[in-house]
């Protein structure tokens, strides 16, 4: 579904991304964590065509990205940093315009309204939501075409426990149908539940696999990034 070869890019500050080689294949869930300035919403917007690398290969459904053609992103789905909608519109609209620039029937628009417990707030202009509703909002945007590939930057910020459960349901749920699925997080536990695979990052390299069998996860993800750095000293620091 998603594919990067050896990517790189580094912008004209000095940071940046390196050596990116990563597989996201159907109904897998691949959790990327790191700290701070790794590089993880970077190589998110690279995906998603928001940044283009000046070396290696991205492929979006076994075609290269800039070759892919329009149709291939109604296949797509994605949050990043914060939701995107009209301010002044309400909930129900901005779904209903999300319907129509993904294809979709603007029906599913009570689906998702349900699925994500949003029909309190469904004619509630979107500015006047809680942080969690907003994210809420932005999720139900992000999956309501049902898209292959889900690529989500941080989607448990400001959502309540409840809420981290049912985005926990409903990534589940949609690799199970066979979605390919890329998410960031610094909710280590969290993502160990869901993710087939969770890759590290650290300035701005995926430095390899945390394996999530462990008690003391948060140890052991800073006892490898501790590691990394001192292999790396001068790497400095790197784009979010």
């Amino acid at each position: 579904m998603l594919e990067f070869d050896n990517v790189g890019l580094r912008f004209r500050s000095g940071v940046g991304v390196d050596n990116l080689t990563l597989r996201v294949g159907p109904g897998e869930v691949v959790a990327l964590i790191g700290l701070n300035g790794a590089g993880k919403t970077t190589l998110m917007r690279l995906a998603l065509r928001m940044l283009r690398p000046q070396r290696g290969t991205i492929r979006l459904f076994d075609q290269p990205l800039e070759a892919a053609p329009a149709s291939s992103w109604a296949g797509v789905g994605a949050l990043i940093e914060v939701p995107l909608a009209y301010p002044e519109l309400t909930v129900r609209e901005n779904l209903r315009i999300s319907c129509m620039l993904h294809g979709t029937s603007p029906e599913q628009v009570d689906h998702s309204l349900d699925a994500w417990r949003l029909a309190s707030v469904a004619d509630r202009r979107f500015r006047r939501l809680s942080l969690g509703n907003r994210q809420r909002v932005g999720l139900a945007s992000a999956l309501q075409h049902d898209p292959r590939l889900i690529v989500l930057d941080e989607p448990s910020n400001a959502l309540d426990p409840a809420s981290v459960i049912l985005l926990r349901d409903q990534l589940t749920r949609r690799a199970q149908d066979g979605a390919a699925v890329l998410v960031s997080s610094h909710h280590l536990d969290e993502v160990a539940r869901i993710a087939d695979r969770v890759l590290l990052m650290n300035a701005g390299r995926l430095i390899g696999e945390l394996d999530t069998t462990g008690n003391d996860l948060e140890r052991a993800f800073f006892e490898r990034i501790r590691e990394d750095d001192e292999r790396h000293p001068v790497d400095g620091e790197l784009a979010r």
